[in-house]
């Protein structure tokens, strides 16, 4: 375990989150902001120095990520300790999938009761203000957080690997999916179609225009990839079926 080893990770964190906001942003921002404007779930455009500050918080945060995934993945100590497994024929191929349903669901649910505790007036300006920031978030905001955010955001990674079993294949694509799921509900436009949001499926469904509202006015609205916490515990805005639907009603002019 070294410096060797810490680059790897960074630059695997690093490349994906690059990769993807960087093509969400090129698509949404750049070469179809003209014409899909009128889309924008706040219409107004963020600032330069906006995209800036997400950026250079995004980088500080995937350097705390890597430093917490090498050393649970290569610690002597922490990783024989840990639930990883190497081989798929161990557990099967249908645990391996049923994995991923496992995954979601235990970072969400610790997404949501962080979320909301750094919403705690006590505590909100030294974890939480940073990506507060982002009042209009762009898809650079994904890992824009403070550090102390950041090590709260990757401390579900130890807990998902010592309390299921999990395949190196499993930390590499569910973290994937995390990227692309977190980019897009910060992306400021939504993808999902016209009354998703009303749907049976779609009602636990966390949104890009879900999401928004919670930067835009910081209250409500705490989930990461479902809604079934917001909607167990009554924290999903009242306002949120009629914003997703105004937005996607609008038609250009």
């Amino acid at each position: 375990m070294g410096w060797t080893d810490y680059f790897f990770f960074f630059e695997k964190i690093g490349s994906r989150y690059m990769l993807v906001a960087g093509i969400a942003f090129l698509l949404f921002y750049i070469l179809l902001q003209k014409k899909i404007s009128h889309k924008k779930i706040q219409t107004r455009q963020p600032l330069r120095n906006d995209y800036i500050r997400e950026i250079g918080f995004s980088l500080l945060t995937i350097s705390i990520f890597a430093v917490i995934i090498l050393l649970i993945v290569k610690h002597p100590l922490i990783r024989p300790a840990s639930k990883i497994y190497t081989s798929i024929a161990q557990l099967g191929w249908l645990y391996f999938f049923l994995a991923f349903i496992f995954l979601a669901i235990i970072h969400d649910t610790y997404f949501y009761w962080t979320h909301r505790l750094m919403h705690n007036k006590s505590i909100f300006k030294y974890f939480h203000l940073v990506h507060h920031k982002s009042t209009n978030p762009s898809p650079w905001a994904a890992y824009a957080f403070h550090p102390l955010e950041a090590i709260v955001e990757a401390g579900v990674f130890p807990i998902m690997v010592f309390l299921i079993p999990v395949h190196p294949l499993h930390i590499a694509i569910f973290f994937f999916f995390m990227i692309v799921y977190n980019v897009y509900g910060h992306l400021g436009y939504e993808i999902y179609p016209r009354g998703f949001s009303r749907h049976w499926l779609g009602k636990w469904i966390n949104t890009s225009v879900n999401h928004n509202l919670h930067h835009q006015y910081f209250k409500g609205n705490y989930g990461l990839y479902f809604l079934f916490w917001d909607r167990l515990m009554g924290t999903v805005r009242k306002d949120y079926d009629e914003r997703f639907d105004e937005v996607k009603s609008r038609v250009r002019e």
